[in-house]
């Protein structure tokens, strides 16, 4: 195999990038990451929660004992909202205590945990600089990377540059997704001492909190929903919606975040909180159907830049695809160097690796659900205002006649249309 400055090189130092690092770091591999960012997680934003699953299989325990995770989830939490009214489905289990379990995070803290983790294997990081452009040679294959004014080459270059991934078209000629298939987020941090999170959250333990998901009136009446995620003393808030939908919407994100912020049932949580960070980042959305060609001669693709998120409708996954992606390609590039064969067909395992394992089963299975997700605009407006009604037509007790249940519930039924009605769940079961 050609001398080249590298073994590898990693693109990006998110979830997926210092993973694949790690792996070949451990492997006794030469790898570098660059990373645009002034430091890893410097540019990274999440809502956000880790499904631990996939960095069990990355780390023992004792050094898991040390990432920065924030506050196990202990409840999950799904609300249709109105302007006046929320109606949630609250949902905890001894199970989420176990190792199946999820936890809060901050990508800054986070993202540079991982990071360290990748060094202290024996990974190289330069951070501040972004990659231009791919270096390839005369058969197309790529070797390296043009990063300023240097050209550093290698063997095989992982790309994890993220969700406007600018390599992606150059590496294996992808094409950028239409914005319906990509959402923007914006989140906000708000500051309170663990104990107030704790109170408010109604859980017994500092180290236990609340994930929750919020459609309707969130992103009012567009495609979108809002989340909120307790850390340990700090509350993450915000909204992410479909570019497209968004674009069109009387209302600006700006707008829309700030009236989330004063709802009566968010404002109760974020009482007195400081705002200490404000971000914003892209999110795909458009799930198997826009993820790209995965690997080419001399170049794999990982994590965000290779759309691999997932919104579930109930839950919205993708960093536990990415350190799975990223552990994969990692085994994957180290399998193709031993064997001196970095060209498509000798790093095709990673392929072969991602089709047995849960992240391609899950995109293969969900493939629908994005079109299903973006057309279901009744989920957005009508729902919400049809449980609102159902629910007042049964608590509110003014001194009249109590209705029967069935009055309370088939005039609000009947608005939407049995019809319609059924066609939407029929679509739900299908597509989730």
């Amino acid at each position: 195999m050609e001398e080249r400055d590298f073994d590898a090189i990693v693109v990006g130092s998110g979830c997926a990038g210092p993973i694949a690092a790690l792996e070949l770091a451990r492997a006794g591999k030469s790898v570098l990451v660059v990373e645009r960012g002034d430091s890893a997680g410097s540019k990274n934003m999440t809502g956000g929660r880790i499904y631990t699953h996939s960095l069990r299989k990355v780390f023992d325990e004792e050094t898991l004992a040390t990432a920065p995770l924030e506050r196990r989830v202990v409840h999950e939490k799904i609300m249709m909202m109105t302007s006046d009214s929320e109606f949630a489905i609250d949902f905890g289990s001894d199970e989420m205590r176990t190792e199946n379990d999820s936890w809060t995070v901050l990508r800054g803290p986070f993202d540079q945990w991982l990071a360290d983790q990748a060094e202290e294997a024996g990974a190289e990081y330069v951070c501040g600089i972004p990659v231009e452009e791919l270096i390839k040679d005369e058969s197309g294959a790529v070797i390296g990377i043009r990063a300023g004014e240097d050209e550093i080459t290698a063997n095989v270059v992982i790309l994890c540059d993220g969700v406007n991934s600018l390599l992606t078209e150059q590496a294996v000629g992808y094409k950028r997704p239409s914005p319906k298939s990509i959402a923007v987020g914006i989140k906000q941090t708000f500051a309170l001492p663990e104990k107030v999170i704790s109170d408010r959250c109604l859980v017994t333990s500092d180290d236990e909190g609340v994930a929750m998901l919020m459609v309707g009136d969130a992103t009012k009446g567009e495609f979108g929903g809002g989340f909120m995620y307790t850390n340990k003393d700090t509350i993450s808030l915000g909204i992410v919606g479909g570019i497209d939908a968004v674009s069109k919407s009387d209302y600006p994100i700006y707008q829309m975040m700030e009236e989330l912020k004063a709802h009566p049932t968010i404002a109760a949580y974020i009482k007195d909180g400081e705002l200490v960070e404000h971000s914003g980042h892209m999110v795909s959305e458009g799930g198997y159907n826009i993820m790209p060609n995965l690997v080419g001669d001399g170049v794999l693709v990982a994590g965000d830049a290779a759309m691999m998120c997932i919104n579930f409708g109930y839950m919205v996954r993708g960093m536990d695809y990415a350190i799975a992606a990223g552990q994969m390609a990692g085994q994957a590039a180290v399998k193709a160097l031993d064997a001196e064969d970095t060209s498509a067909a000798g790093l095709a395992c990673y392929k072969s690796m991602l089709e047995n394992s849960f992240v391609m089963k899950d995109f293969r299975s969900y493939a629908s659900e994005p079109e299903f997700l973006e057309g279901f605009d009744r989920m957005f407006k009508e729902y919400p205002e049809m449980i609102r009604n159902i629910m007042n037509n049964m608590f509110i007790i003014d001194g009249s006649p109590n209705m029967h249940i069935k009055q309370a519930v088939m005039p609000e039924v009947k608005k939407i249309g049995f019809r319609k009605l059924f066609k939407d769940m029929r679509g739900a079961m299908k597509a989730l």
